[in-house]
């Protein structure tokens, strides 16, 4: 802290005698230290709120406001030497401008009353003796008292006729210092080193007034040289202290806007609870100090009022920040505790072999993933991680089987084409028993290569079912044993069909549609036999509708005997 370079430099300056020559350094130097703290505490603020975001031991204020105690301390020590000494420094100037009048009225009352000569020039050698000793009058009285006891002195000499007594060369000589002053008042007026420039400009009066008369014919050219390029530069110090007023003006107009801005920035986030927002504000407000640390100087009064006010809208800023992150970070701890669970069951699934049940399940965990929200980013990135990892190796896991099958499936797919080739080139023997059990082989091993590509599936399939219908068809069965038989072969060929399960059930409901269908018509035969009276023709037309109603129960039969032989999906 004590080799802190802003403490040093001030303590150093703060030893010099003449406090008020560095003034404006230590001004200077107070608002880079401000500087210099702000941004220190902001840092400490973005420290303390990530080491709590982290969990971590949130760092104290260990060693800025020590130094800021330290800071003030010395400068307030040089404050009121400087305050001393400016009263000193004010209390003189009057006291030099007062007496400076006296001797101006002695001067004046010496040029009106004094007939004596040599009096009046050993008075005028006193008063200017006097006058060299007196220090500074205050600023806006220094032209005007400098004029009128330089127009005193001119008065004098030209009253006193004291050029009858002074050599030529003498006044040679004192035109060539007034020309040399001349030169250097004209070098100020080139000059850009304005303090340069003000320090020369009143050494260069002061030394005017001392060199003594130059011929008359000389006089009212050098004179008007000399109050020419005075005029000049008295000019281009106002312009100069005009333009530094108006450039401090601006430069506080500009950090009442950026003032303005961030007092917007604080009003738009207040009563917002979402870290994000303050995120995005919180770059604006960084932004916004940087933009004030680049503007320069304002009114040293105001200058002090708006950076209090600015430094306590950021303060309220990051403070409400703080809070609201503290919300956040409980909100994001919750949620991160809630995907932990996801995760887990994710885990557990991972392993799992179920392909379909469990796909849909660590979907289902997805979507209640993504409704959760953020967990933050202390927590998110970890957190995707581990729960993508077990659904990745879930879905690694499914691919690779189904690629195995996949391949497995092509090769059943050539497998059963071959056998279709070997179904169309087959002959029929002759011996119907035979050719069954060779029929009924080669839908038993159709259905046991196994499955083929689901775009392959169904033709395959129909090629198969066309190949095989057409020996059946060949084999000339009749009646009752042609329908069983085909009726089996049906059953044998829908198990290698597309969806197995859905044409069973397909097949079940057209056989109990057969079913009532024909259970109506028995009953509107049965209706009709009590229509018919006893009679020769009447108990024929009865005996042939007792035929039907049987021939429909045995049907019925047959039906429900096919309906127990499909297999149960």
């Amino acid at each position: 802290m004590e080799n802190n370079v802003h403490l040093l430099e001030l303590k150093q300056l703060a030893l010099n005698e003449d406090v008020l020559s560095v003034s404006r350094e230590v001004n200077e130097l107070k608002t880079r230290f401000e500087d210099y703290i702000l941004e220190e505490e902001r840092k400490l603020q973005v420290a303390q709120l990530e080491a709590t975001e982290k969990g971590e031991e949130v760092p104290e204020d260990l060693w800025i406001k020590p130094l800021k105690d330290a800071f003030y301390e010395v400068y307030q020590v040089y404050k009121d030497a400087r305050n001393k000494a400016k009263e000193l420094k004010n209390a003189e100037e009057s006291e030099s401008l007062r007496k400076k009048k006296q001797l101006i009225a002695r001067l004046q009352e010496t040029i009106e009353k004094e007939e004596n000569i040599g009096a009046a020039f050993q008075e005028f050698k006193h008063i200017q003796e006097e006058w060299k000793q007196i220090g500074n009058v205050p600023r806006e009285k220094r032209e005007e008292i400098q004029r009128a006891y330089s127009k005193l002195i001119e008065d004098f000499f030209y009253q006193m006729n004291i050029y009858k007594h002074l050599k030529e060369h003498d006044l040679k000589r004192n035109q060539q210092l007034k020309e040399a002053l001349i030169q250097r008042l004209t070098d100020l007026v080139d000059s850009t080193l304005m303090k340069e420039v003000e320090q020369h400009f009143k050494v260069i009066q002061s030394e005017w007034d001392e060199v003594g008369p130059v011929a008359n014919e000389m006089w009212e050219e050098l004179k008007e040289k000399y109050w020419s390029n005075v005029r000049k530069i008295h000019e281009k110090l106002n312009q100069y202290y005009d333009e530094k007023r108006n450039a401090l003006l601006e430069n506080l107009n500009q950090k009442k806007a950026l003032l303005e801005k961030t007092k917007a920035i604080f009003e738009s986030v207040k009563d917002r609870k979402e870290g994000k927002e303050y995120e995005e504000a919180t770059k604006k407000i960084l932004q916004i100090q940087n933009d004030w640390k680049a503007v320069g100087f304002g009114p040293r009064k105001e200058n002090e009022e708006i950076w209090k006010e600015f430094r306590a809208v950021c303060d309220a800023f990051f403070d409400q920040k703080k809070e609201v992150f503290k919300i956040v970070a409980e909100k994001y701890n919750h949620i991160a505790e809630q995907k932990k669970s996801l995760i887990q069951k994710a885990e557990e699934l991972k392993q799992s072999t179920e392909w379909k049940e469990t796909a849909a399940q660590l979907k289902r965990l997805q979507n209640n993933w993504k409704q959760l929200g953020h967990a933050g980013h202390k927590f998110e990135q970890r957190l995707w991680s581990d729960f993508r990892a077990a659904c990745d190796h879930f879905f690694n896991q499914r691919d690779q089987h189904f690629n195995e099958q996949e391949s497995a499936f092509v090769e059943n797919l050539e497998k059963k084409k071959a056998l279709i080739v070997k179904v169309q080139s087959f002959a029929l023997s002759g011996d119907k028993k035979a050719d069954l059990a060779a029929l009924k082989s080669f839908t038993t091993e159709f259905n046991e290569i196994g499955m083929v590509p689901l775009k392959e599936k169904d033709a395959v399939f129909q090629e198969f079912k066309k190949a095989i219908d057409t020996w059946y068809q060949a084999l000339k069965l009749e009646g009752e044993e042609k329908e069983s038989i085909f009726f089996q072969a049906r059953l044998d060929v829908l198990a290698s069909s597309e969806d197995p399960a859905s044409a069973y059930r397909n097949e079940k409901f057209e056989l109990r549609k057969q079913i009532d269908k024909l259970k109506g018509e028995i009953q509107q035969l049965e209706n009709n036999l009590g229509f018919f009276a006893k009679s020769k023709g009447a108990d024929a037309l009865k005996k042939e509708v007792e035929s039907k109603v049987n021939q429909a129960n045995k049907r019925i039969e047959t039906l429900k005997m096919r309906l127990k032989l499909i297999p149960n999906e």
